[in-house]
């Protein structure tokens, strides 16, 4: 297998190819359909509008230039709500070679860079390996209750993370 680089920032098409890893694996494992691809992939968008490179994060897994994994650190509301990490996904061809890890890691530096004091992500039950990955990051379970936010219903979780200062980071914006 190739090299795995992980890099930051978008790369022309990993709009779509997020949305795609995310549409396929949730569809084949847990029967999500289009509004879910439709979701990820319209708030993906908007959220790549608004990008700051001083205050957001968008790390992608690639081999041979295709994407195979991402993670996003959404801080517009870092001093308030917390860091939302999202749309973390890597795909069935690279699962279980650490690459998860790295990027979970990598957003989490990042925040810690930044300064910022709390991140959290929304999530659902029955992501063991992801839930396994969230909580060696310190993240813990906050909150729980059944709901349609993807377009289907599930066993929703909020999950997060206090992060301990860096005392090089500047003041969260």
């Amino acid at each position: 297998m190739s090299e795995i680089v992980i890099a930051k920032g978008y790369v022309p098409g990993s709009l779509g190819a997020v949305a795609s890893l995310h549409g396929t694996y949730y569809h084949e494992h847990w029967g999500f359909g289009l509004f879910f691809e439709a979701k990820v992939a319209t708030e993906l968008a908007e959220f790549l509008e608004q990008y700051d490179d001083d205050r957001d994060g968008l790390w992608l897994a690639s081999t041979n230039g295709q994407v195979q994994g991402a993670i996003v650190i959404d801080g517009s509301r870092a001093g308030t709500d917390g860091a939302h990490l999202r749309w973390f996904i890597v795909s069935d061809t690279l699962r279980g070679r650490g690459v998860g890890a790295r990027l979970i890691r990598t957003a989490m530096e990042f925040c810690r860079g930044k300064g910022y004091s709390k991140a959290y992500l929304w999530t659902f039950g029955g992501l063991d390996a992801a839930r396994y990955l969230y909580e060696q990051e310190g993240f813990v379970l906050t909150q729980e209750q059944q709901g349609d936010q993807w377009g289907t219903q599930v066993n929703e979780q909020r999950f997060e993370c206090e992060i301990a200062p860096n005392s090089n980071a500047p003041s969260p914006q």
